[in-house]
């Protein structure tokens, strides 16, 4: 972005230009689809697209180190063989070189580069204003930082009055950087969205750091959008009293309070669209929702680390049942568990309790454990939920101690959620007695499915291309890319396997165009 010290070059006279580029809205339109890389000739070739190609230029950097690129070269310097100095102070016109460019910045994304960071600390120590007016206009801040000192005057500067995101990833940051954080509250009223990733060494840091982020929270009216770890009762509260919050996401894997049942209850969470929660063990989650005396959101996924995940014979059955008594049963209309410990054997009727959530749309139980399930019980599981759009219960079992449905589970599931779209589910495709290949749905098929993983199912690929494409005639290909991710991706049958689903794919790749041909016919 080299373009503060371009020479500059003479505009033609307004009578001489094309009428259409006295149009500002054909030249804003002509600035917005130009190549990135040339916006600075554009904004030096011809005053009238000056302003436009500065303005799409600099809305969103990916860094903020062209903002040092246009300050003086000789500004900086270096004392003691590391230590970054300002050689000399800097005058009015490189302050308003810099504000012509920071006023037209509309988001940041910013990793964490300290040279970068300590040049613009240093400057801004010694900024003749208030350092946030630099960027009136910042709307979003991305930004992955180290929490020193230096940082968090650096962060001071972005905290205005117009900010309406925030999504940061703190590495060992120091009170000095949250002492910053909390002064959100009166900086940036105006937040909707806020992002904050920490994993801490220890509760007593946890403990420690919170009150910070409590204390911004409690005055931020506007927050719609929150992620952020276990913040502590008074946290929590202050979360339950945001008004417009509707998406809230809770990291509890920072904390171990939760491995233990607390006797404290909240009043909960009214109206939410999305509550996610980030968990080590099974306890946690079920702890938590146990603590509250209502959930109401239409969406609710429960992640889980496959590796710390404890999961003893009763654990699933109580975390659904707590589920079902906390959760409004109306309302809930999408569950996730993602990151199942994999070691972990079960059956399908662990998730009977979620029945009660009649209006449920999508279940996806991702990366999921060795479900043993028939044909009858795979129908059991599915028939509360007609509404069902997608299903994902597993990519993966152990074929051969676990049971699988079949294609006939397969069709059966087909009548009872016709509105299914996407699929994810391991059957044994090698048993097709009565199954007529010709038409294997009876008759009926689903043409919503676009989406279809079948795993490692055992397949006989011409059959199952037949039966597939007689069963879903507007599903182009089946999704391998299951096999592209732990524990597929390492195992031994993986070559032999994905031939056989390549032929699958090219045969009913066959039969699709073979399809459009006769329709055009």
């Amino acid at each position: 972005m080299q373009l503060c010290d371009s020479p500059p070059v003479p505009s033609p006279l307004i009578s001489d230009m094309h009428q259409a580029l006295r149009n500002l809205e054909v030249i804003h339109t002509i600035s917005s689809h130009t190549e990135h890389g040339t916006l600075p000739a554009l904004a030096s070739a011809c005053r009238a697209f000056e302003h436009p190609a500065l303005n799409v230029l600099w809305r969103h950097l990916q860094s903020v180190k062209p903002l040092v690129e246009c300050l003086p070269s000789d500004l900086f310097g270096i004392d003691r063989g590391y230590v970054v100095v300002l050689q000399k102070p800097p005058d009015d016109k490189m302050w308003e070189t810099l504000a012509r460019y920071t006023s037209r910045v509309h988001s940041i994304t910013q990793a964490d580069i300290p040279t970068t960071i300590e040049r613009l600390s240093l400057l801004m120590l010694c900024c003749p204003s208030v350092p946030a007016s630099l960027f009136p206009n910042l709307r979003k801040l991305k930004w992955t930082a180290k929490g020193t000192r230096d940082a968090a005057n650096f962060l001071r500067m972005f905290f205005v009055p117009s900010l309406v995101e925030l999504c940061m990833c703190m590495i060992s940051p120091s009170l000095a950087f949250f002492s910053v954080l909390s002064s959100l509250r009166i900086l940036c009223p105006r937040l909707q969205r806020m992002d904050l990733g920490y994993r801490a060494e220890t509760d007593e840091l946890t403990r420690k750091f919170s009150p910070f982020i409590t204390q911004a929270i409690s005055q931020l009216h506007h927050l719609h959008t929150v992620r952020v770890w276990d913040l502590g009762n008074q946290g929590v509260e202050h979360l339950m009293q945001l008004r417009a919050l509707r998406s809230l996401t809770l990291d509890l894997r920072t904390s171990s309070a939760w491995e233990r049942r607390s006797h404290f209850q909240f009043p909960g969470f009214h109206d939410l669209q999305f509550f996610g929660l980030s968990v080590d063990v099974f306890e946690q989650a079920s702890n938590f929702f146990s603590s509250l005396q209502v959930l109401r959101s239409r969406q609710i996924v429960i992640s889980f680390d496959p590796e710390a995940a404890r999961c003893g014979p009763t654990v699933l059955p109580q975390l659904f049942t707590i589920l079902q008594e906390r959760c409004d049963n109306d309302k809930l209309e999408s569950f996730t568990l993602h990151g199942f410990p994999r070691k972990v054997h079960t059956k399908s009727g662990v998730f009977a309790p979620l029945h009660a959530f009649r209006n449920l749309t999508e279940l996806c139980i991702e990366t999921s454990c060795d479900m043993s399930m028939s044909d009858e019980e795979l129908c059991q599981l599915v028939r509360a939920w007609p509404k069902l759009t997608v299903l994902k219960i597993s990519d993966y079992v152990n074929i051969h101690d676990t049971m699988v449905p079949t294609f006939h589970g397969l069709i059966n599931l087909l009548r009872l959620c016709p509105n299914l779209m996407s699929l994810a589910l391991v059957i044994d495709a090698t048993k097709l007695e009565g199954i007529d290949l010709k038409c294997p749905g009876g008759g009926s098929c689903n043409k919503n499915i676009k989406s279809l993983t079948l795993g490692n199912s055992p397949i006989e690929p011409l059959n199952v291309a037949l039966v597939l494409s007689g069963l879903f005639p507007s599903l182009e290909q089946v999704d391998l890319r299951c096999w592209d991710l732990i524990p597929m991706i390492s195992l031994p049958q993986k070559k032999p396997a994905m031939e056989q689903w390549a032929l699958v794919n090219s045969i009913l790749s066959g039969f699709s165009v073979v399809r459009e041909r006769r329709l055009e016919a």
